[in-house]
This record gives C-alpha cells, structure tokens and sequence, in this order.
C-alpha cells in the first residue's frame, strides 16, 4: 500500500512543506527580544529506520517525571508500527529526528501488550478517584471493550504551536483511510494526554531570609488557588470539546529543588501535572476545526 501522505498535494518529495516562523532566544540579555526565524517545516509519516531514538526523546518529555514507568522502547515501536497513521514533523528532511510528533494507539487492541497494560492501568488509577474523569474510569477498566484511542503528542520546546493541526487534520484523514480498509480505528472516545503546570514559591528564595526579599509574581485564581498554565494552547480549545477532562499528580513527585531548576529565568518555579481529555469520537472532528481557527494552520 502507498504511503497516505504521499496523496496529498505536496511542495517537495510527496509531503506537504511549509513555512512557519519559530522563535530564538535573543543575545542581547534583554528578556522580552526574541528573534524570529523562518523554518521549512515538513511532515512526515513515522518512519522505524530514522524515529526511534527521536520519538523516544519526545515521548520521555510527554511522560515527565513517570517516564520511567514505561518500557517507552516498547511504546516507541509500537508507534513504529503503524507507519500509515500518524505525523512527524522535521527541519531537515526525512533522515533527521522529528521535532514533534502526534499519533493515536488503539487502547482495546493493543490490550495484550504490556506496555498497554502499563498504560492503562497508570490511566486508571489517575482518574478512578477524581470525579470529573468517572466515565473514563469506566472506559479504562479491565472488563470494559470501549475502543479507545489514546492520543500522543508532543514537540520540543520553541516550535511553534502552528505545526500542530496539521496534524490533527492528517489524522482524521488517515482514519477515514484506514476505516476504508477495516482496520481497527473505529474508535468510540479519544482520550488526549497532555501536561500543565502551576507556578510555585521557590525552595531557594524562601531559605534566603537574610537577602533584601524579591518582588514576586504571585499566579493566583479569584479563589486563592493557583493558577494552571498550558504547555500546549491547542489543550485550552479541546477541553471545550471534553466530555471530560482534569489535571492528575504524577506518581514520581519532584524532588526537593527540581522546580528551581524548572523556573527558566522566572522568580517563581514550575510544578507540571498530567492532563486527561477525554472527546467523544463524534466530537472530535469539529474539535480540530476549532484548533485550526485558534492556532491557524502552517502557511
């Protein structure tokens, strides 16, 4: 069969190219200049002899602290093996490592591996005790046949948010397919993994009493809880589409210190926390209209 995305009208090789700008940090010294740079981004199906160690980087950064939870080897050929569904996107051509990527795993067929097993199970016990995540608890369970499909994504940190639904366009096209030729993406929910992070005081300034105290920026909601930020701004338009959605702690918490070391130049630390959406399949079409309006799409 031929490479689906080699059906698509295209600029260079049989994958779409296009021109989006990213930004650099500046070397001025002044926090608020960036330099913007004009990259040729292309998207690419996964490919097993060029992604591995790269979407193995990527799914690391996703997984956070629980990382180390995961056989992500096992995980990285899983997302492997299905090279017809699925985006990578590059700078450099098709050898290099991608820059971001996005997939989606079938929970209930794959229910024999164990790295799915892993998965599960972690999802389960992160929503089985929240209330706004009660019917995914269900949809996880060992008994349900619920065909849930898990959607990964993730990107280094400065590429811009732009690359992102072309993606999710590809993805339902790539589904539609793939339902064309019976196979097993006739999914009932979609459940998106994400992260999201509050700001925190830091350890640091707090043991240093005897310095002049630092003015700091305190993030705080109307009710004095602190506010949550969004790794990725797409999450902010899907939650609007969730039948469910919540933040869940991560199981390997921070060691003391380790939120300094996350403050990137700012006076306050950064706590990350996992984020479950969970869309209903036929929700999920006029979701990726919506992120296409809000980010618009690489031009």
């Amino acid at each position: 069969m031929a490479k689906r995305k080699q059906a698509r009208d295209s600029t260079t090789d049989g994958k779409p190219t296009n021109d989006v700008q990213a930004e650099s940090s500046g070397d001025s010294g002044d926090d608020e200049e960036m330099d913007m740079l004009n990259v040729d981004f292309e998207w690419f199906d996964p490919q097993p002899e060029h992604d591995f160690h790269g979407l193995k980087t990527l799914l690391r950064q996703l997984f956070d602290v629980d990382a180390q939870l995961f056989d992500l080897s096992a995980l990285t050929d899983l997302i492997l093996s299905q090279p017809l569904l699925g985006s990578t996107v590059k700078v450099d051509g098709n050898e290099t490592d991608p820059y971001a990527f996005l997939t989606v795993l079938n929970l209930h067929t794959h229910r024999d591996k164990p790295v799915i097993q892993a998965l599960r199970s972690y999802l389960h016990s992160k929503c089985s005790a929240s209330t706004p995540l009660s019917h995914l608890a269900g949809l996880l369970s060992s008994e349900s046949t619920a065909q849930v499909g898990l959607v990964l994504t993730e990107r280094l940190i400065n590429i811009p948010a732009e690359v992102v639904p072309p993606m999710y366009a590809m993805l339902l096209e790539e589904i539609s397919w793939a339902l064309e030729e019976k196979e097993p993406y006739q999914f009932s929910h979609y459940l998106i993994l994400s992260k999201t992070f509050t700001e925190i005081e830091s350890s640091v300034d707090q043991v240093q009493e005897d310095r002049p105290s630092k003015k700091t920026k305190k993030s705080k909601t109307a009710n004095g809880s602190s506010e949550t930020f969004y790794f990725h701004p797409e999450d902010e338009v899907l939650r609007r589409h969730a039948l469910e959605h919540g933040p869940f702690e991560y199981t390997r918490q921070d060691a003391e210190g380790v939120p300094d070391s996350k403050r990137a130049f700012q006076d306050l630390g950064i706590r990350p926390q996992g984020l479950l959406m969970l869309i209903e399949a036929s929700n999920f079409e006029a979701a990726v209209k919506d992120v296409e309006k809000f980010l618009g799409a690489a031009s």
